[in-house]
Protein backbone atom coordinates (compact mmCIF):
# COMPACT_ATOMS: atom_id res chain seq x y z
CA UNK A 1 0.00 0.00 0.00
CA UNK A 2 1.34 3.96 -0.74
CA UNK A 3 -0.12 6.88 0.27
CA UNK A 4 -1.03 7.74 -3.62
CA UNK A 5 -4.34 9.77 -4.10
CA UNK A 6 -7.35 7.32 -4.24
CA UNK A 7 -10.66 8.63 -4.77
CA UNK A 8 -12.77 5.81 -3.91
CA UNK A 9 -14.35 5.32 -0.12
CA UNK A 10 -11.90 3.06 2.00
CA UNK A 11 -13.45 0.74 4.78
CA UNK A 12 -11.43 -0.40 7.18
CA UNK A 13 -12.68 -3.23 9.79
CA UNK A 14 -11.04 -3.70 13.11
CA UNK A 15 -10.74 -4.85 16.45
CA UNK A 16 -10.54 -1.95 18.79
CA UNK A 17 -9.92 -4.11 21.83
CA UNK A 18 -10.87 -3.46 26.01
CA UNK A 19 -12.41 -0.50 26.25
CA UNK A 20 -10.37 2.45 27.08
CA UNK A 21 -7.14 -0.37 27.99
CA UNK A 22 -5.42 0.32 24.28
CA UNK A 23 -5.23 3.93 25.79
CA UNK A 24 -3.39 3.05 28.73
CA UNK A 25 -0.58 1.53 28.07
CA UNK A 26 -1.73 -2.34 28.38
CA UNK A 27 0.22 -5.01 27.43
CA UNK A 28 -2.54 -7.58 25.88
CA UNK A 29 -2.76 -4.08 23.44
CA UNK A 30 0.33 -3.48 22.02
CA UNK A 31 0.04 -5.29 18.87
CA UNK A 32 -3.32 -3.75 18.32
CA UNK A 33 -1.74 -0.68 18.71
CA UNK A 34 1.04 -1.04 16.42
CA UNK A 35 -1.17 -2.52 14.23
CA UNK A 36 -3.27 0.86 13.70
CA UNK A 37 -0.53 2.99 13.79
CA UNK A 38 0.85 1.32 10.47
CA UNK A 39 -2.44 1.14 8.64
CA UNK A 40 -2.74 5.08 9.39
CA UNK A 41 0.54 5.46 8.26
CA UNK A 42 -0.05 3.63 5.01
CA UNK A 43 -3.17 4.50 3.55
CA UNK A 44 -3.71 8.15 2.72
CA UNK A 45 -4.60 10.44 5.36
CA UNK A 46 -8.97 10.16 4.84
CA UNK A 47 -10.99 13.96 4.45
CA UNK A 48 -13.49 12.72 6.62
CA UNK A 49 -14.51 9.16 8.51
CA UNK A 50 -17.48 7.80 9.54
CA UNK A 51 -17.70 4.99 12.15
CA UNK A 52 -20.08 2.26 12.71
CA UNK A 53 -19.27 1.19 16.49
CA UNK A 54 -20.67 -1.59 18.21
CA UNK A 55 -21.57 0.64 20.93
CA UNK A 56 -24.53 2.08 19.38
CA UNK A 57 -27.63 0.46 18.62
CA UNK A 58 -31.12 1.60 17.65
CA UNK A 59 -34.18 0.79 15.96
CA UNK A 60 -33.33 2.69 12.78
CA UNK A 61 -30.25 3.86 11.06
CA UNK A 62 -29.34 6.89 13.53
CA UNK A 63 -25.82 9.29 12.61
CA UNK A 64 -24.53 11.66 15.38
CA UNK A 65 -25.32 15.02 13.48
CA UNK A 66 -23.61 17.93 15.80
CA UNK A 67 -21.05 20.24 14.99
CA UNK A 68 -18.59 19.25 18.21
CA UNK A 69 -19.66 15.92 19.97
CA UNK A 70 -18.79 15.24 23.66
CA UNK A 71 -17.28 11.69 24.28
CA UNK A 72 -19.29 9.17 26.18
CA UNK A 73 -17.07 6.89 28.26
CA UNK A 74 -19.34 3.86 28.13
CA UNK A 75 -17.21 1.73 29.97
CA UNK A 76 -16.86 0.39 33.92
CA UNK A 77 -14.38 -0.18 36.55
CA UNK A 78 -11.46 1.34 35.30
CA UNK A 79 -8.22 3.34 36.32
CA UNK A 80 -9.43 7.40 36.48
CA UNK A 81 -7.26 8.00 33.61
CA UNK A 82 -9.79 6.22 31.69
CA UNK A 83 -12.24 9.18 32.35
CA UNK A 84 -10.35 12.19 31.06
CA UNK A 85 -9.20 10.91 27.84
CA UNK A 86 -9.91 13.66 25.45
CA UNK A 87 -10.57 13.58 21.41
CA UNK A 88 -11.99 16.81 20.50
CA UNK A 89 -12.41 15.62 16.57
CA UNK A 90 -14.94 17.91 14.71
CA UNK A 91 -18.34 16.76 13.77
CA UNK A 92 -19.53 16.53 9.81
CA UNK A 93 -23.13 17.70 9.91
CA UNK A 94 -22.93 18.11 5.98
CA UNK A 95 -21.57 14.72 5.81
CA UNK A 96 -24.04 13.53 8.00
CA UNK A 97 -27.26 14.82 6.08
CA UNK A 98 -25.13 13.45 2.91
CA UNK A 99 -25.25 9.52 4.52
CA UNK A 100 -29.08 10.45 5.55
CA UNK A 101 -29.63 11.12 1.77
CA UNK A 102 -27.93 7.69 1.07
CA UNK A 103 -29.71 5.58 3.26
CA UNK A 104 -33.24 7.06 2.42
CA UNK A 105 -32.54 6.13 -1.14
CA UNK A 106 -32.22 2.61 -0.46
CA UNK A 107 -35.26 2.37 1.70
CA UNK A 108 -34.21 3.04 5.09
CA UNK A 109 -35.50 5.28 7.04
CA UNK A 110 -32.60 7.54 8.63
CA UNK A 111 -32.73 9.39 11.87
CA UNK A 112 -30.28 12.09 13.16
CA UNK A 113 -29.18 12.91 16.56
CA UNK A 114 -27.46 15.76 17.14
CA UNK A 115 -27.26 15.59 21.00
CA UNK A 116 -25.03 12.07 21.10
CA UNK A 117 -21.79 12.02 21.64
CA UNK A 118 -18.45 9.73 20.12
CA UNK A 119 -18.15 6.51 22.30
CA UNK A 120 -15.30 4.49 22.74
CA UNK A 121 -15.67 2.82 19.42
CA UNK A 122 -15.15 6.06 17.72
CA UNK A 123 -12.12 7.83 20.56
CA UNK A 124 -10.04 5.21 21.21
CA UNK A 125 -9.22 3.89 17.83
CA UNK A 126 -8.81 7.12 16.29
CA UNK A 127 -6.86 8.70 18.88
CA UNK A 128 -4.13 6.18 17.97
CA UNK A 129 -4.42 6.21 14.32
CA UNK A 130 -5.28 10.27 14.40
CA UNK A 131 -4.24 11.85 17.24
CA UNK A 132 -4.36 15.12 16.43
CA UNK A 133 -8.34 15.04 16.50
CA UNK A 134 -8.32 17.45 13.45
CA UNK A 135 -10.68 14.78 10.91
CA UNK A 136 -14.30 15.44 10.87
CA UNK A 137 -15.75 12.77 12.32
CA UNK A 138 -19.85 11.17 12.32
CA UNK A 139 -20.76 7.80 14.00
CA UNK A 140 -24.03 5.71 12.05
CA UNK A 141 -25.34 2.99 14.42
CA UNK A 142 -25.94 -0.90 13.96
CA UNK A 143 -29.77 -1.89 13.67
CA UNK A 144 -30.94 -3.43 17.17
CA UNK A 145 -32.17 -6.50 15.44
CA UNK A 146 -28.84 -7.34 14.30
CA UNK A 147 -29.59 -8.76 11.26
CA UNK A 148 -26.69 -9.79 9.18
CA UNK A 149 -27.87 -8.98 5.60
CA UNK A 150 -29.40 -5.71 6.84
CA UNK A 151 -26.29 -4.51 7.84
CA UNK A 152 -24.80 -6.03 4.53
CA UNK A 153 -27.53 -3.80 2.98
CA UNK A 154 -26.90 -1.05 4.96
CA UNK A 155 -23.04 -1.01 3.34
CA UNK A 156 -24.50 -1.03 0.11
CA UNK A 157 -26.28 2.14 0.61
CA UNK A 158 -23.33 4.08 1.69
CA UNK A 159 -21.52 3.27 -1.33
CA UNK A 160 -23.61 5.46 -2.84
CA UNK A 161 -21.48 8.13 -1.29
CA UNK A 162 -19.45 11.18 -3.42
CA UNK A 163 -17.59 11.98 -0.57
CA UNK A 164 -13.48 11.65 -1.61
CA UNK A 165 -11.12 10.87 0.80
CA UNK A 166 -14.05 8.87 3.11
CA UNK A 167 -13.10 6.35 5.66
CA UNK A 168 -15.50 3.94 6.87
CA UNK A 169 -14.76 2.07 9.80
CA UNK A 170 -16.29 -0.70 11.51
CA UNK A 171 -15.13 -0.22 14.90
CA UNK A 172 -15.46 -4.28 16.84
CA UNK A 173 -13.74 -7.17 18.00
CA UNK A 174 -13.51 -10.54 15.68
CA UNK A 175 -13.17 -12.21 18.80
CA UNK A 176 -15.82 -11.19 21.95
CA UNK A 177 -16.77 -13.38 24.45
CA UNK A 178 -16.22 -11.67 27.83
CA UNK A 179 -16.11 -14.90 29.69
CA UNK A 180 -13.36 -16.25 26.81
CA UNK A 181 -10.65 -13.78 27.29
CA UNK A 182 -10.02 -15.02 30.52
CA UNK A 183 -10.39 -18.98 29.48
CA UNK A 184 -6.84 -20.18 28.64
CA UNK A 185 -7.61 -23.48 27.83
CA UNK A 186 -6.29 -25.34 24.37
CA UNK A 187 -9.79 -25.94 23.42
CA UNK A 188 -10.40 -21.93 24.06
CA UNK A 189 -7.65 -21.50 21.60
CA UNK A 190 -8.63 -23.89 19.16
CA UNK A 191 -12.43 -22.25 19.09
CA UNK A 192 -10.87 -18.70 18.76
CA UNK A 193 -8.48 -19.97 16.06
CA UNK A 194 -10.87 -22.26 14.09
CA UNK A 195 -13.44 -19.19 13.76
CA UNK A 196 -10.46 -16.83 13.06
CA UNK A 197 -9.31 -18.80 9.99
CA UNK A 198 -13.07 -18.96 8.62
CA UNK A 199 -13.14 -15.23 8.76
CA UNK A 200 -9.51 -14.32 7.17
CA UNK A 201 -10.67 -16.78 4.26
CA UNK A 202 -14.43 -15.31 4.11
CA UNK A 203 -13.11 -11.88 4.04
CA UNK A 204 -9.77 -12.16 1.95
CA UNK A 205 -9.90 -15.34 -0.37
CA UNK A 206 -10.57 -14.49 -4.05
CA UNK A 207 -11.30 -17.84 -4.70
CA UNK A 208 -15.07 -16.97 -3.27
CA UNK A 209 -17.24 -15.31 -5.63
CA UNK A 210 -19.53 -12.62 -4.29
CA UNK A 211 -22.70 -14.10 -4.13
CA UNK A 212 -20.86 -16.73 -2.01
CA UNK A 213 -18.50 -14.47 0.13
CA UNK A 214 -21.89 -12.48 1.03
CA UNK A 215 -23.80 -16.02 2.09
CA UNK A 216 -21.04 -17.06 4.18
CA UNK A 217 -21.18 -13.36 5.94
CA UNK A 218 -25.18 -13.80 6.41
CA UNK A 219 -25.12 -17.22 7.84
CA UNK A 220 -21.33 -16.55 9.91
CA UNK A 221 -23.72 -18.34 13.19
CA UNK A 222 -23.23 -21.76 10.87
CA UNK A 223 -18.99 -21.12 10.75
CA UNK A 224 -16.79 -23.42 13.61
CA UNK A 225 -17.85 -22.32 16.84
CA UNK A 226 -19.16 -18.75 15.52
CA UNK A 227 -21.19 -18.53 18.71
CA UNK A 228 -18.36 -19.06 21.16
CA UNK A 229 -16.26 -16.33 19.60
CA UNK A 230 -19.59 -14.29 19.87
CA UNK A 231 -22.55 -15.04 21.85
CA UNK A 232 -24.20 -11.70 20.90
CA UNK A 233 -23.02 -10.14 17.14
CA UNK A 234 -22.85 -6.33 17.85
CA UNK A 235 -19.07 -6.44 17.38
CA UNK A 236 -19.19 -8.72 14.57
CA UNK A 237 -21.61 -7.19 12.46
CA UNK A 238 -19.87 -3.32 11.74
CA UNK A 239 -17.40 -5.88 9.70
CA UNK A 240 -21.10 -6.56 7.80
CA UNK A 241 -21.13 -3.03 6.88
CA UNK A 242 -17.85 -2.24 5.87
CA UNK A 243 -18.34 -5.39 3.36
CA UNK A 244 -21.22 -4.21 1.78
CA UNK A 245 -19.74 -0.82 0.98
CA UNK A 246 -16.55 -2.79 -0.63
CA UNK A 247 -18.50 -5.67 -2.08
CA UNK A 248 -15.44 -7.55 -2.48
CA UNK A 249 -12.01 -8.97 -1.05
CA UNK A 250 -10.42 -6.96 1.31
CA UNK A 251 -7.20 -5.39 0.09
CA UNK A 252 -5.25 -6.51 3.25
CA UNK A 253 -5.37 -8.65 6.27
CA UNK A 254 -4.00 -8.53 9.55
CA UNK A 255 -3.88 -11.11 12.05
CA UNK A 256 -3.01 -10.29 15.69
CA UNK A 257 -2.95 -10.90 19.55
CA UNK A 258 -5.16 -8.97 21.78
CA UNK A 259 -5.64 -9.65 25.54
CA UNK A 260 -4.52 -13.13 24.36
CA UNK A 261 -7.00 -13.88 21.96
CA UNK A 262 -6.45 -13.96 18.33
CA UNK A 263 -7.86 -11.23 16.30
CA UNK A 264 -7.97 -9.86 12.59
CA UNK A 265 -8.51 -6.50 11.39
CA UNK A 266 -9.41 -5.69 7.90
CA UNK A 267 -9.08 -3.47 4.84
CA UNK A 268 -10.37 -2.53 1.08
Amino acid sequence: MTNRRDSRIRALYLSHGGGPLPLLGDEGHREMVANLEQIAREIERPSAILVVSAHWEERVPTLTAGANPSLIYDYYGFPDAAYTIRYPAPGAPGIAEDVFTALAAQGFEPRMDGGRGFDHGLFVPLKIMYPEADIPCIQLSLLNHLDAAEHIRLGRALAGLGHDGLLVIGSGFSFHNMKGFWDHSDEARKRNEAFEDWLMETCSSRALNEAERTNRLERWADAPFARYCHPREEHLLPLHVCYGLAGRAGSAAYSLHILNRKASVYLW
